[in-house]
């Protein structure tokens, strides 16, 4: 019982020391044996960033930031300094024919051979590539490509094949998939293939590594950079940061803002810190009563003690020593486990942290600090063993006789003070001061009080045998007459239990919010088919067969949608002859808050915050891919529209709208864009696009229809001369699809070489993090063991109850029966107290959870980030009543047949003590 916390604390520690970088390790991981990595920061302006080189911002602000045309671009190389040397690192992202199908996988060119890169790479096994049609290729990508060292990779729509050479892994990327070769051999021959192939080329990314000497890349150089638009991560600047006045981003924005966004630091900190207080004190309450169980099966060895002339305190010290001894021997074997456990899992855990440790790294102190923690814990849980011993007379001890107490009167005023006093600390802690410290310190002074409260708590549940049958109605009065042993053992489960509660309503509560919050994203058992690949709208065709083929579809409703110029272009991309279509909402329809120079900022808060829950400005949330499509009335049905005058349209040749923003005196307004880099410019200045228009009657629908906004039938379309390609389809099941049959269906798409999503809408699903399992099982298991202390307890204080029984000529049957229901009574007081003190851990993290949300929110609506449900705040307490109703029957039930089943069917008669 006390070296499990210390096995799981020193295997956090190591494991949490180890995997922790130093600035020096961090920055060779980054930079290899660069002084600095220069990086355009892609706005295309001068630029503000922080020290660390993660965070910047546009001089003046976003509100005031203007990108410059394509045109007008500089060259990656405009970034760096003059003179200066560099190695270029260029990123592209494709997808790549492996042995099952297509992986998605980022590509690499960098030349490997420069010095500069020492320490970015780390060649597993083959070699580097050393010249054209050579790759080499990280380990996470051979894993999941199923490919190998020897074998050929070939990246879709590329004209040539690649060996792989090499296996690589970059140790703070474990899990990426990549390939690598040397400048000017992959990215660009593939760029030149795609765009020979009518597709949108890969538009990659170059960072350059530098070296400078000297000082090293300083923070003047790193300014002088910004103004060209690049951010810098810089070793010098790293290491010896700037002061604050010197940063002119904390000038323009507070240094206290960045961060903001990591919404969930807090609410962990405060779920670690109290679940962490807590498993601590539940070890504590449950070894005190194990304790217990040792003191009082030898009770005769330390009466003999007494007898010798020992006097209590000869007594407490033997009581307590063996705390220490136990407690120090626990110290060093979870010490020693722990250490083991870390070294031998360090694969693993490295595979699951997705990076390569440091080193292994042990703190002593550290190490020791835990160690004390049991050394301290085996002494303070032999406290209350040891002054019980004390107070029992020789001739008790030496007979085994059970001496009768008074109740003690104070114990139960100080363990009301303390709960009232430990549940104002929580709600202090989570309402008023956001600190995990006052949420765990409350909830374990309240549970120290329900402790202290549990002798008059067994008292009060004494009242209920009146209404039992025989046997547990005399096991209740048993262990209410003998309350020195059963609140130890009803506190022993009452600890665990109240852990079980806590994890169990914090998790049950967050799934209750996830559930409130869940927007889905089209009917019930309704999906979509969409292609994913700019080269792929010609095999939109077979993949519709092949998802009616593999799927139940009962409706399949074909859609298109509208191109201008290379059907092969992404709706957005700004490639020579890419064009689209986009809906012209009139200007009185429009949000004042989108149209407004400077955003939200141009109004005062409170009318900016009024505006916010205007129609025209609410954002629709579905995820559906298409905002406007080409389709006939099955899309209706299968979108559970259920208004006969939108099919009715449709089947006319009407367009229906779904959007009222768009609509004015029936019409809709599309625009054909041919200049894509105008409309962008237009659109960063807000203004209309440049284009054609074309106007459409359309029929306005009474509802929504999932976040489609406009549907063309195919007629209306061509008349309107709208060319079109297709897209996808929309369909409904007329089941549930099967596991098998997704993974049929994927692998089918797979073999055609199609990218294309698939997604069907099954609800919300529970989500159980891995750390929250893990507390519960966790919690789970302490419960079973409090069960069987429980269970221990009762044993050794009813020795002589069964021995009575034996010598009356009671039935095997008769014994089990009073051993099974004395541990289940004092189980049973243990899940009721458990499961009320459970509660208020419980509480207290959703009420820090709440003050934190509502502190982003507050910052999302200052900084015009939120509309409509953003500002909706939900964060219920939620109680698992099934949970508690398994707990007050599985807990019971386990310790009472535990108890009968470890009970002797035959008993020997004591001896009776000389007088």
């Amino acid at each position: 019982m006390l070296a499990l916390p210390i096995i799981g604390m020193s295997a956090i520690d190591l494991t949490y020391r180890s995997a922790e970088l130093s600035t020096g390790q961090r920055l060779t991981r980054e930079l290899g044996a660069a002084d600095a990595r220069i990086s355009p920061a892609g706005l295309d302006a001068p630029i503000y960033q922080h020290p660390d080189g993660e965070q910047y911002a546009p001089v003046g602000g976003y509100d005031k930031y203007r990108p410059v045309r394509e045109e007008d671009r500089q060259p990656p190389t405009s970034v760096l300094p003059p003179g200066i040397r560099s190695v270029e690192d260029r990123r592209g992202f494709a997808k790549v024919h492996t042995a099952h199908g297509l992986l998605g996988t980022d590509l690499r060119e960098l030349d490997v051979r420069d010095p500069l890169t020492e320490g970015l790479l780390t060649l597993d096994r083959g070699r580097m590539p050393e010249g054209p049609g050579e790759v080499v290729a990280t380990t996470a990508f051979l894993k999941a490509s199923g490919l190998y060292v020897g074998s050929s990779a070939t990246p879709r729509g590329g004209a040539s094949s690649y060996r792989i050479v090499g296996a690589y892994e970059m140790p703070d990327r474990l899990k990426q998939p990549e390939l690598l070769a040397l400048p000017g051999t992959l990215l660009d021959p593939l760029d030149k293939a795609l765009k020979a192939a009518g597709a949108p080329g890969l538009s990659p990314r170059a960072g350059y590594l530098v070296a400078v000497g000297g000082d090293g890349f300083t923070w003047n150089m790193v300014m002088e950079a910004n103004k060209r638009g690049a951010r810098v991560l810089s070793r010098a600047v790293v290491l010896h940061p700037p002061a604050d006045s010197e940063v002119p981003l904390f000038k323009q924005q507070p240094k206290d803002q960045f961060g903001m966004a990591d919404g969930g630091t807090v609410t962990r900190r405060a779920v670690l810190v109290t679940v962490v207080g807590l498993a601590m004190l539940e070890i504590c309450l449950l070894a005190g009563p194990a304790f217990a169980v040792g003191a009082r099966r030898s009770r005769r060895q330390l009466g003999l003690v007494g007898a010798n002339g020992g006097d209590r305190r000869h007594i407490r010290a033997v009581v307590l020593s063996g705390g220490i001894v136990i407690g120090a021997a626990a110290a060093v074997l979870g010490t020693a486990i722990g250490t083991a456990l870390t070294i031998g899992l360090r694969p693993v855990l490295e595979e699951q942290l997705g990076a390569r440790f440091g080193g292994f790294e042990a703190r002593p102190l550290e190490l020791l600090g835990i160690a004390l923690v049991a050394v301290a814990t085996g002494l303070l849980a032999a406290v209350a063993p040891a002054v019980t011993a004390s107070r029992q007379s020789v001739l008790s001890s030496l007979t085994g006789r059970r001496g009768v107490r008074r109740a003690n009167r104070v114990l139960p005023v100080i363990g009301i003070l303390a709960v009232a006093a430990g549940a104002a600390i929580v709600v202090y802690g989570s309402r008023f001061r956001v600190n995990t410290t006052f949420v765990m310190g409350g909830s374990a002074l309240a549970e120290l009080g329900v402790v202290a409260l549990t002798p008059l708590l067994v008292g009060l549940f004494g009242r209920l045998g009146r209404w039992l049958p025989l046997s547990p109605r005399l096991a209740l009065r048993d262990a209410v007459r003998n309350r020195g042993r059963t609140a130890p053992a009803v506190a022993a489960v009452l600890a665990a239990v109240a852990g079980t509660v806590a994890v169990s309503t914090y998790q049950y509560s967050q799934d209750v919010q996830g559930r409130h919050e869940y927007e889905a994203v089209l009917p019930d058992n309704a999906g979509y088919l969409t292609s994913t690949d700019n080269v792929g709208h010609k095999e939109v065709p077979a993949l519709r067969d092949t998802l009616s083929k593999n799927l139940p579809v009962a409706v399949r409703a074909d859609v298109d949608r509208l191109v201008v110029g290379n059907p092969n272009c992404s709706p957005r991309s700004s490639a020579p002859g890419c064009g689209r279509v986009e809906v012209i909402v009139p200007k009185e329809q429009r949000c004042p808050l989108s149209e407004a120079e400077h955003g939200p900022a141009s109004f005062p808060p409170d009318q900016a915050r009024a505006l916010r829950q205007d129609p025209r400005c609410v954002v629709k949330r579905w995820g559906t891919p298409f905002d406007v499509v080409v389709a006939d009335e099955k899309v209706l049905q299968v979108l559970a529209v259920s208004d006969p005058g939108s099919a009715a349209a449709l089947k006319e040749g009407r367009s229906v709208s779904f959007n009222r923003n768009q609509v004015k005196d029936g019409k809709v307004t599309l625009r054909v864009i041919t200049d894509q880099a105008a409309a962008d410019e237009a659109s960063e200045r807000r203004a209309d696009p440049p284009g054609q228009d074309k106007v459409l009657a359309v029929h306005q629908a009474p509802g929504t229809a999932w976040g489609v906004d406009l549907v063309l039938p195919p007629a209306a379309a061509k008349a309107a001369g709208l060319a079109t390609a297709p897209a996808g389809a929309y369909f409904s099941l007329d089941r549930k699809a099967g596991t098998a049959e997704r993974q049929r269906l994927d692998g089918e798409i797979d073999r055609m070489g199609a990218d294309a999503e698939v997604r069907i809408e099954e609800g919300y699903q529970q989500k159980n993090t891995l750390g929250l399992l893990a507390l519960s099982v966790f919690a789970g298991l302490v419960t079973i063991g409090a069960a069987g202390i429980a269970t221990g307890l009762a044993q050794a204080d009813s020795e002589a109850d069964l021995k009575t029984l034996a010598a009356v000529g009671a039935a095997p049957r008769v014994r089990r029966t009073l051993s099974g229901f004395q541990c289940g009574v004092v189980a049973l007081m243990g899940v009721v107290l458990g499961s009320a003190a459970g509660i208020l851990p419980a509480v207290g993290l959703r009420l820090t959870q709440e003050r934190e949300q509502r502190r982003l929110i507050e910052y999302a609506l200052e900084r015009g980030y939120a509309t409509g449900r953003d500002t909706e705040l939900y964060v219920p307490i939620a109680v698992p009543w099934d949970t508690l109703a398994g707990l007050l029957v599985l807990v019971p039930l386990g310790a009472a047949l535990l108890a009968a089943l470890v009970t002797r069917s035959s008993g020997a008669l004591a001896r009776r003590a000389a007088g």
